[in-house]
């Protein structure tokens, strides 16, 4: 059993190109800041995803749930195997 309450961690995503912090509660969901930002972009996000799309040569989009980061970090948190 984890003896924590919460814990965040900073990475660089690849697929939004752009750092995003991953926060865990025990048992609870993973919450990412550049889920919020870029998964239902606003037109702001929109403009910055499509032009780091442009500049990387590569189509940038938040995966959301199914991101293998999110999943590796609660795994990792929780002791999953």
């Amino acid at each position: 059993m984890v003896d924590w309450e919460v814990t965040a961690t900073t990475i660089f995503c690849e697929t939004v190109n752009d750092e995003v912090t991953l926060i865990i509660k025990p048992g609870g969901p993973v919450i990412c800041t550049g889920r919020q930002k870029y998964e239902n972009a606003g037109k702001e996000a929109g403009k910055v995803l499509k032009q780091k799309s442009k500049v990387s040569g590569k189509q940038l989009k938040c995966i959301g749930e199914n991101c293998a980061e999110l999943k590796q970090y609660r795994s990792k948190m929780l002791g999953e195997k």
